[in-house]
């Protein structure tokens, strides 16, 4: 399996060959999208809910995105990979939007970089594909921003909001964006962002008229368990499977069951010879 690049993507939008792309967080999972044949992956800010039990994205900082799309990549080394700026990595300064995405090129070799955000970014995104970096904008229900949207609430539901949108994602386009996320909005906002848009769109919550799909594997295997997002289709309930084992290696324990003979280690030598040993030192070891 060969690294997709972004003109295997344009490729994939003129033949009409979906894009998938899932989010994740560790080395274990990203190797099991590999080995499954996912087109990219993305280290989402999310992991502040869904690895470190934080409320929402905002405090989750460049270094935690850098150490696990480190991990992510040792993971998955032939899966296209994409870091995802968190909140205040670049808000402040072009310079720091173009520092920090270097800093994921050069300390986690990803080969794109998404951060969220329409109209009010372009000045970020521009900086930072002039600086030789693919990036992938994210419009729509942005997480970073829910205070600011009332919550986690879908966009684009009003014909005022949904202009809004088309805005943002023409005006991301025009800045430099090689692809685009939307998220939470109606599907007929998506279908038409993606008739006049010439970059891959994909979307996650957006419905089915667009270039691929994205999702987070804590959703689609069930191991996220505070809520399940509308949109979400969940393929596995392993979040119950992993309950129900370890019950299980509970139970094992207190009866000892666990460990068995077949889990344990026997000696090398004689046996005789370790009595010895523990005789003698159960007579001399001053404890």
């Amino acid at each position: 399996m060969s690294r997709k690049t972004i003109l295997d993507f344009y490729r994939m939008k003129e033949e009409n060959d979906k894009i998938t792309w899932v989010v994740l967080y560790d080395s274990c999972m990203a190797s099991c999208a590999e080995d499954a044949g996912m087109d990219m992956i993305l280290v989402g800010d999310s992991m502040g809910m869904a690895v470190y039990g934080l409320p929402g994205t905002v405090p989750v900082t460049m270094d935690m995105c850098i150490a696990h799309t480190q991990g992510v990549r040792r993971g998955a080394p032939n899966t296209y990979l994409v870091g995802d700026m968190p909140f205040g990595a670049y808000h402040a300064s072009t310079e720091d939007a173009v520092n920090n995405a270097v800093r994921f090129m050069k300390e986690a070799d990803v080969d794109a970089i998404k951060l969220e955000g329409g109209v009010a970014v372009t000045d970020k995104i521009k900086a930072i594909s002039q600086a030789g970096i693919v990036v992938i904008g994210h419009i729509g229900l942005t997480p970073q921003s829910s205070a600011a949207l009332g919550g986690f609430k879908a966009q684009g539901r009003t014909t005022d909001s949904a202009r809004a949108i088309v805005d943002d994602a023409v005006a991301v386009y025009k800045a430099g964006a090689r692809m685009l996320l939307l998220e939470g909005v109606p599907e007929e906002v998506c279908a038409f962002v993606h008739k006049i848009l010439p970059i891959p769109v994909l979307g996650i919550g957006a419905g089915a008229a667009c270039d691929g799909q994205c999702v987070l594997t804590v959703d689609l295997l069930g191991m996220f368990r505070n809520f399940t997002p509308k949109f979400v289709k969940k393929y596995a309930q392993v979040g119950e499977i992993a309950v129900n084992c370890l019950k299980e290696y509970i139970s094992d324990v207190k009866s000892g069951a666990f460990p068995g003979p077949e889990h344990k280690y026997k000696v090398s030598g004689d046996m005789e010879e370790f009595n010895k040993l523990f005789a003698q030192l159960e007579k001399t070891l001053d404890l």
